[in-house]
């Protein structure tokens, strides 16, 4: 499709993008190149699909267009109807920008010369996860979309598990399958309900259905359970952890920083094709968005692994975007329009936000890991004067996640603000009550967060190293850095400028709920986005002076070396730093309702007591406490039923016959 100019049309872009992202792999493929060669071609094409697709998205959002393409399939699902309008377009930067980054890193944290095994199915599953990615963002039939959701699916499993060896990453990838999968079956459930509701497997318009009766809540239901899943809402989270803690750091990055955002993206649709909304689905996600903020923040301040740390702040940030979906359900049910564009601007600006910090935070763990060799937080420490790059780099994204200004998780988190008070303040009844609730539990949320990245930071960077691995670390190579600082200076950018960011948002918000264009005022006549660049410019100002002053006074006072005082300990050790534990016990104690920790604590009983060890240990509660015991109890009831598989091929065609004659029965 071109346009009057004869121009390639934006949307055609985006899909030109997405099909070079799919190749991106095949250069590995060639037997004739060597997997260096190959690894290197493979990082060009997604650096000119991203490239690309980023001109591409942006065109989009600034013209507020919606281009439709068919694609010729032949199958009886109806016409394969692709589009790309604003709300796609805005969930296109963060996948585009994630994935050329995690591509570029992999030259140096996954380069082909170390790697030769998996170096070739890692690529390939890559570029074609990026290209499903978009697949997903683009379709507008239920059944492409389901295709392109399970190519999604399997290529994610197939980047998770490159490091197959090791059975924790089995484990992790076959988990991943399952809940994935369960995932899937509600979507089934979701487009059949769709189907029945619209008549077509097409996706309906914007606010054209009517969400009353068992249908409408069937329907928000079946996509709260599947997109939650993927999303990885509480208590739906299970697989998430330990993917990502297993998966290749890049890899965890694009879970963390995109995946988790089709299942945001899947629920926003969702909810966009219907023209009233019920008040009790903004309280619904509310609720849920509370939970998963608070109890993912309290399981990331238990965790000794870095990257499993991480993975539980995902979920913590999940829940603080559904509680902003939820605060905009909660605007158009009431029919204030302008508390519906706060909550899905917020939300979708963390959408992107999110992304971004988290995948530089990941890099910045898969950097400090591929120099220390373990992901054990008390086995670093002192890891600043080795690696000071990444130190730098990590703390802004500690800071950034944590909601701080001047960085761009302030300016998110800032808009949901604003979209509670709104509704606490004026509004009535139920919403009123919960919205109420959600700024505290806003507010407990990044408390916390300081609190564990204040943990990770002092423990990881800071100190003397806790091993001797840890002392041997050496600074990250340019390929891993580079990603790094484009995704750190995104961070400052949209935090020190987030009115350039407010007419995106506009136009991915008024093609999510179109009657917003005339109902509602600009996201910049709503919140002071002036006063958030003064106040992030100041802060920011402040800070590099302050740094300034420090570092002249420092360089004047002769320097000297001496052990570290112990408190008139004449023979401090690394040991005696605080640790991981030590730092959160008292917040793990506090939580402990939920986190269930348990330990082994050292025993003296006699004068001279023999070594020992303190451990502790946070279980993922939810998995070990209430799924698996469930399972359990589950297969033992429904064994009986296993007597059916006899492995005698002519009863399962008799099984087959009589399911036929059923079907056909009820369809008389």
């Amino acid at each position: 499709m071109t346009d009057g100019g004869g121009m390639v049309s934006p949307g055609m872009l985006l899909l030109c993008a997405s099909a070079l992202a799919a190749l991106s792999g095949v250069p590995l493929l060639v037997r004739s190149l060597s997997p260096a060669a190959g690894q290197k071609a493979a990082t060009v094409l997604m650096l000119l699909a991203t490239v690309i697709g980023l001109g591409s998205a942006v065109a989009t959002l600034v013209t507020g267009r919606t281009e439709t393409f068919l694609l010729s399939w032949g199958l009886p699902f109806g016409p394969a109807e692709m589009a790309v309008d604003p709300l796609s377009a805005f969930f296109a930067l963060p996948i585009l920008l994630v994935a050329a980054c995690c591509a570029v890193y992999a030259l140096g944290y996954w380069p082909a010369r170390d790697n030769p095994r998996t170096v070739r199915s890692l690529t390939f599953f890559f570029g074609l996860l990026v290209a499903a990615l978009i697949g997903v963002i683009v379709a507008r039939n239920g059944v492409l979309f389901l295709v392109a959701w399970e190519i999604m699916a399997v290529s994610a499993w197939f980047v998770l598990t490159a490091d197959h060896a090791k059975p924790e990453v089995r484990d992790a990838g076959t988990l991943y399958l399952i809940t994935t999968h369960i995932g899937t079956l509600a979507l089934f459930a979701l487009f059949s309900l769709l189907k029945g509701t619209a008549g077509s497997y097409l996706f309906p318009a914007p606010a054209s259905l009517a969400a009353g009766g068992g249908i409408g809540a069937g329907i928000f239901l079946t996509a709260l359970l599947g997109f939650g899943i993927k999303a990885g809402l509480m208590p739906l989270h299970v697989w998430l952890p330990s993917a990502h803690a297993n998966a290749p750091s890049h890899i965890s990055a694009i879970m963390s920083g995109v995946i988790l955002k089709l299942g945001i993206y899947g629920i926003v649709r969702t909810v966009s094709f219907f023209a009233q909304i019920p008040l009790w689905w903004g309280i619904v996600l509310l609720v849920a968005g509370m939970a998963s903020g608070i109890a993912g923040v309290a399981f990331a301040l238990g965790q000794h692994d870095l990257k499993r740390l991480l993975a539980y702040h995902s979920i913590e940030n999940i829940g603080i975007i559904a509680m902003g979906i939820g605060v905009a359900l909660v605007g158009a049910a009431t029919g204030v329009p302008s508390l519906a564009l706060l909550g899905m601007a917020g939300a979708l600006l963390h959408v992107l936000n999110h992304a971004t910090f988290k995948a530089l935070l990941f890099l910045g763990a898969g950097s400090v890991i591929h120099a220390v060799g373990t992901r054990k937080i008390d086995r670093m420490g002192g890891i600043a004067r080795v690696m000071p790059r990444t130190a730098l780099l990590f703390l802004t994204g500690a800071v950034a996640i944590c909601g701080l200004p001047p960085l761009n998780g302030f300016v998110s988190e800032f808009l949901i603000y604003l979209g509670v008070f709104r509704e606490a303040v004026h509004g009535t009844g139920a919403a009123a009550a919960v919205t109420s609730l959600a700024g505290p539990a806003l507010a407990l949320v990044g408390g916390l967060a300081v609190a564990c990245f204040v943990k990770v930071f002092g423990v990881v960077f800071l100190g003397l190293p806790r091993s001797e691995e840890a002392a041997r670390a050496h600074e990250a190579g340019r390929p891993m850095l580079a990603p790094m600082a484009v995704l750190g200076a995104v961070c400052v950018v949209v935090g020190l400028a987030p009115a350039a960011v407010a007419p995106l948002l506009d136009a991915a918000v008024r093609s999510w709920r179109p009657e917003l264009a005339l109902t509602a005022p600009a996201l910049a006549d709503l919140a002071p986005l002036g006063w958030l660049m003064a106040v992030a410019a100041g802060t920011l100002a402040t800070v590099a002076v302050l740094a300034l002053l420090y570092a002249r006074r420092l360089a004047a006072v002769p320097r000297g070396a001496s052990p570290t005082w112990g408190c008139g300990y004449l023979a401090p050790t690394p040991r005696m730093q605080y640790t991981a534990s030590s730092f959160a016990e008292m917040l793990v104690r506090l939580f402990g309702g939920i986190l269930r920790p348990h330990g082994t604590q050292p025993g003296i009983r006699s004068c001279a007591p023999a070594p020992s060890e303190l451990h502790t240990h946070v279980p993922e509660t939810v998995l070990e406490h209430l799924y698996l015991p469930f399972i359990t109890w589950a297969n033992g009831k429904l064994a009986p039923l296993r007597r059916l598989q006899h492995g005698q091929l002519h009863l399962y065609i008799l099984y087959t016959l009589i399911t036929l004659v059923t079907l056909l029965l009820f369809g008389m």
